[in-house]
């Protein structure tokens, strides 16, 4: 069985994530999407919430069971030993993306062997980041193809916002 680990912060889960996601589903056996606790990035969402809309996210497009949404608070390495996986894939949009990426692959090969694999986002989807989505969302802006139904609802949950 050949596994990977999708790791990040995803705050919130958006369509770019999925995307990500959903072409990994058609290389690899299993997909643990590793969810960051992250309180050094403050986020908006907590871990629990984080990896509960991206299981729904899951869900939604039928990736279960091959696809498992954890949280986890420790060296990505650490994380991946438990599950004795030892290949990672991350998701890079942008040169400044693959820059601070390549650092942290380095790193995590130096630590553990653990060999990372770069993906991109569909080109209709590469300008979708969880910082873009959270700034439209705190100002009631349209969110419609950046992220899926319940991540929506949640933002405008969190922002105190009225649905359509």
């Amino acid at each position: 069985m050949v596994k990977v680990v999708y790791p990040g912060t995803f705050d919130p889960v958006h369509w770019g994530h999925l995307d990500i996601v959903q072409r990994a589903s058609k290389l690899f056996d299993k997909i643990y999407v590793a969810v960051a606790k992250s309180s050094k990035k403050n986020p908006l969402f907590s871990l629990e919430e984080r990896v509960k809309l991206f299981r729904e996210a899951v869900e939604i497009l039928n990736l279960s069971p091959k696809v498992e949404v954890m949280g986890f608070d420790s060296l990505l390495i650490e994380f991946m030993k438990k599950l004795n996986v030892n290949t990672v894939i991350r998701g890079v949009r942008l040169f400044t993306d693959f820059e601070y990426e390549l650092q942290i692959s380095l790193t995590n090969y130096k630590l553990g062997e653990v060999e990372t694999l770069f993906m991109m986002p569909s080109q209709e989807l590469i300008h979708i980041s969880s910082t873009i989505v959270k700034d439209i969302a705190k100002h009631g802006g349209c969110l419609k193809g950046l992220v899926p139904p319940n991540v929506e609802k949640a933002l405008m949950e969190k922002f105190q916002l009225c649905g359509d």
